[in-house]
């Protein structure tokens, strides 16, 4: 790994993105997504994971978060939820995509250096320091307009899965703390 994406300040707020194997849409299902809110309300309770920005789309999650065991907490994170997405597509009898899902999360699996049973995510986690206001601005307003450039919603306030509620004044989903 660059030495460019590793969290060096303990106490910076970063910017991270957490991309599904081949980018594959699986986040299109509310069980999905609530398995990755559940898990982010989880480390904030009892990770010391801060979260002032989250977007999940359909296949990566957007975080602005700090903890001063970043890497770890998402490590966690990741090994977690990649075990609870993968027993959820496997379990629910309604997604018509599950066998294709299966074969390419456990393909990736296969595939990589680990020669593991599955992988739900790639590889790391790409954590930009924002170390000034102007990356803070410009980070935010990329993570909440995301679900806009996609052409999902028309407001970025409009997306669920999102803190761009919060941030327009009304109850989002998880705990966040506003940047100062």
């Amino acid at each position: 790994m660059s030495e460019k994406y590793k969290t060096k300040d303990r106490d910076g707020i970063y910017f991270i993105s957490i991309s599904v194997v081949q980018w594959a849409d699986v986040f299109t299902r509310r069980e999905y997504c609530e398995i990755i809110c559940n898990s982010l309300a989880y480390c904030h309770k009892e990770k010391d994971l801060t979260l002032y920005a989250w977007c999940i789309m359909t296949n990566h999650i957007h975080l602005i978060c700090s903890s001063p065991t970043l890497a770890n907490t998402i490590r966690d994170f990741k090994k977690y939820t990649a075990k609870e997405l993968f027993k959820a597509i496997q379990q629910n009898t309604q997604e018509s995509r599950k066998p294709w899902l299966c074969w390419l999360i456990k393909s990736a699996g296969e595939l990589s250096s680990k020669h593991e049973e599955y992988k739900f995510w790639q590889p790391g986690y790409h954590p930009i320091l924002l170390h000034n206001n102007y990356l803070v601005e410009q980070k935010l307003n990329y993570l909440h307009r995301n679900p806009v450039t996609a052409g999902f919603v028309e407001e970025p306030e409009h997306w669920y899965y999102s803190s761009a509620r919060d941030y327009a004044g009304s109850q989002g989903r998880l705990h966040i703390t506003f940047i100062q």
